[in-house]
């Protein structure tokens, strides 16, 4: 090797997370660093609110009405938030939200500190909270492609992940003890001032309009971007396919459960973590993401693993085994996370962008919702290790099924895939200032 010659990459440098967006865009870092600065104390409050009830109802039925409270909001924001998402500047509705959650932090902590606090302004504010989180999250979405460039967006998806689980992992960890030992009213004051520290680096962030050709907000317009999900195989393959995981396969519910038929309550909380846990030990070692092309297959295989790792933990007798089950389903549904993203974010139109942000978030959100009612109700049938084990090869099966009626998901290829090409060169020409290529019928 010469002088001149080009240093390769050493082999823990090809694993690494790849930091290319961080070095690249000012905006992706500070969008970054405010998320990660609000999703900690988004997970105070998330800590705060379930004990809160708790300590004012003595109820378990009114603090698992909180998950009810939240999904109708959910389900109808996540949609108009998708269109808002596309007809509106994009960082001026991040604002507006983000602040919307500070108004919200606030009232917790004004509740907080009265002498009888009231319980209903609880489930007011969660309800609240899901609608604003349904209408903020496709306009990120929707912006991150905006900000990254295109080859960098696995790089980016990566680098997102990683954001939420050290907020995942961490998050509860620190809210614990400031619950415990300061109390509610410090949990909802340093919510608060997150709220505050992400609004002002969002400033930093330059306006982001609404595409020329966007729909204004309206059913037609959800209509819209449904249609265009349904005629692309290969995007509706991987909703169908996150939602089967979830349903059949989500095993939160019952862990309180499998922990004492272990006799091992110690664990409880070690079994929260070690989902998302396995999920940032992905994250940390995302390096070789950027290399892969085939995303559909790995969205299949990744999904039917996490099937079998949760089977796996379900029918596992040790503890420690049932955490390292757990811990490898994690991680298999993180590169199943990443490569979705991948796929929406190189191939949907700016356009569409945020209607389609808005599908995804119910495909994620719904499911998991949905699949812990079935696991509970299975557990209540036919026992919790059962509702884990049967679940878990359920999800296999689904996935199975699914991936041989969905062969566009299985054939995709980001290096010849029609919208992805196009995408691209509209990106590359947009850089270098030329007329982009048309849209296809399906697009304009």
């Amino acid at each position: 090797m010469t002088a001149d010659s080009p240093t390769p990459p050493s082999r823990l440098r090809a694993v690494l997370p790849d930091l290319a967006p961080w070095h690249a865009s000012a905006e992706f870092r500070k969008l970054w660093l405010a998320g990660l600065i609000s999703s900690f104390g988004s997970f105070l409050t998330f800590v705060a609110l379930p004990v809160q009830i708790k300590e004012l109802t003595g109820s378990v039925a009114a603090v698992g009405a909180i998950g009810a409270v939240e999904l109708v909001p959910l389900i109808v924001f996540g949609l108009y938030g998708g269109a808002l998402a596309d007809a509106l500047d994009k960082r001026k509705l991040i604002l507006w939200t983000e602040a919307g959650q500070a108004v919200l932090s606030a009232a917790l902590l004004v509740n907080a500190l009265l002498p009888s606090p009231a319980v209903w302004p609880l489930f007011a504010v969660a309800a609240l909270s899901s609608a604003l989180v349904s209408v903020q999250r496709p306009a990120l979405d929707a912006l991150g492609p905006r900000i990254v460039a295109h080859d960098h967006l696995p790089a980016a998806a990566s680098l997102n992940a990683l954001r939420w689980q050290v907020g995942g992992v961490a998050g509860p960890a620190l809210a614990g003890v400031v619950v415990a030992y300061a109390g509610l009213g410090w949990a909802y004051g340093a919510d608060l001032l997150t709220f505050v520290a992400s609004v002002l680096l969002t400033l930093g962030i330059a306006p982001s309009p609404a595409s020329h050709a966007a729909a204004k907000p309206s059913l037609k317009a959800i209509a819209e971007g449904a249609r265009y999900a349904w005629s692309r195989k290969e995007l509706l393959g991987t909703y169908v396919i996150d939602i089967a995981a979830m349903l059949f396969a989500m095993p939160l519910a019952v862990l309180p459960f499998l922990a004492d038929e272990l006799n091992a309550p110690w664990s409880l909380g070690l079994m929260y973590a070690a989902v998302p846990a396995g999920a940032m030990l992905v994250s940390l070692t995302s390096g070789w993401t950027s290399r892969v092309h085939r995303h559909g297959r790995v969205v299949v295989l990744a999904a039917a693993l996490w099937g079998l790792a949760i089977a796996a933990a379900g029918v596992s007798r040790d503890v420690w085994l049932v955490l390292l089950f757990l811990t490898l389903g994690g991680a298999a549904d993180m590169v199943s996370g990443i490569f979705r993203g991948v796929m929406w974010n190189q191939t949907i139109p700016d356009e569409l962008r945020g209607r389609l942000a808005g599908i995804e978030l119910l495909s994620y959100s719904v499911g998991p919702q949905l699949g812990q009612t079935y696991v509970g109700g299975v557990a209540a049938w036919k026992g919790v290790r059962t509702s884990v084990w049967s679940g878990g090869l359920l999800c296999v099966g689904a996935v199975g099924l699914l991936a041989l009626c969905l062969p566009k998901l299985m054939s995709y290829d980001a290096r010849t895939n029609e919208h992805a090409v196009r995408l691209r060169e509209q990106r590359a020409a947009a850089a270098a200032g030329v007329p982009a290529p048309s849209p296809t019928p399906a697009e304009s």
